[in-house]
């Protein structure tokens, strides 16, 4: 296994196959300039070498991320335009979104406090989100007259339905978060002092997992999104001979011949 990186505004960590990305600007709620999306995506690029099977990401202190950093680029980009927001977003947080998404393993959000704006749209990039009661995810683009972005108009239309997806970018309010979890935009609401052992304990799951049926599975979901029922099929049974060719299918059929517990090695 290679070292683990360091970074400035994240911290990376590994423990028993899992890898834990967290959000690290506790003074600032852990809003995301440019260079945090950097770091998630330069995490992102360094896990297939670290062996891991699936990824928790959380926030540092009161909050899960409220945002870009609107003291910073942010700010300046909106008077001068929206030029630069437009770079911003196509060479920073864009990649490290599809990076996230392109991972071949599982990926549990835990959401503390605020969720806002771009930091909304990745909260619920995860296959699982789970939501302590003092969260909240709010699409705050109208207030200060921007639009969404990072992905929300794509993801929330599909995750809540579009009137409720209307309401959350045209009107600007907060949505708790045991009402997102009623919507079923989360996996969950827990209390907060459950949230993080709630969180790892479905992410040591995950991590036992048969790593490349599930990789699999998240790659065929998020494809059928876009694609017809025909192309769908032909994705499901090109995913079929990836996972059937694996050894934990072998692993899974033996310990049912058998009638024991799998041990799934994640290969």
């Amino acid at each position: 296994m290679t070292d683990i990186p360091t970074f400035d505004t994240i911290k990376l960590e590994i423990a028993d196959n899992v890898a834990t990305i967290t959000l690290n600007r506790p003074d600032r709620l852990n809003s995301m300039p440019p260079a945090m999306a950097d770091d998630i995506r330069e995490a992102l690029d360094h896990l297939p070498g670290l062996g891991v099977r699936a990824l928790l990401i959380t926030g540092e202190g009161r909050g899960f991320c409220s945002g870009a950093d609107l003291g910073g680029d942010r700010a300046a980009s909106a008077v001068g335009g929206g030029a630069n927001s437009r770079k911003a977003l196509r060479n920073h947080y864009n990649p490290m979104l599809l990076a996230l998404a392109n991972l071949d393993i599982p990926v549990i959000t835990a959401v503390n406090g605020p969720a806002a704006g771009v930091g909304c749209s990745f909260a619920l990039s995860g296959d699982f989100t789970i939501a302590g009661k003092s969260a909240y995810f709010l699409q705050a683009f109208v207030n200060i007259g921007l639009v969404p972005d990072g992905g929300s108009s794509w993801l929330l239309p599909r995750l809540i339905g579009l009137p409720r997806a209307t309401q959350m970018m045209m009107l600007g309010e907060k949505i708790s978060g045991e009402q997102a979890a009623d919507w079923g935009m989360v996996y969950k609401c827990v209390d907060d002092a459950d949230l993080l052992s709630e969180a790892r304990a479905l992410a040591a799951r995950l991590a036992n997992g048969p790593t490349v049926s599930l990789g699999t599975m998240r790659k065929i979901l998020r494809d059928g999104l876009s694609q017809s029922y025909a192309e769908t099929l032909d994705g499901e049974a090109k995913g079929q001979f990836i996972a059937g060719n694996s050894a934990d299918a072998v692993e899974g059929v033996l310990a049912f011949v058998e009638k024991r517990k799998t041990a799934f090695k994640g290969k």
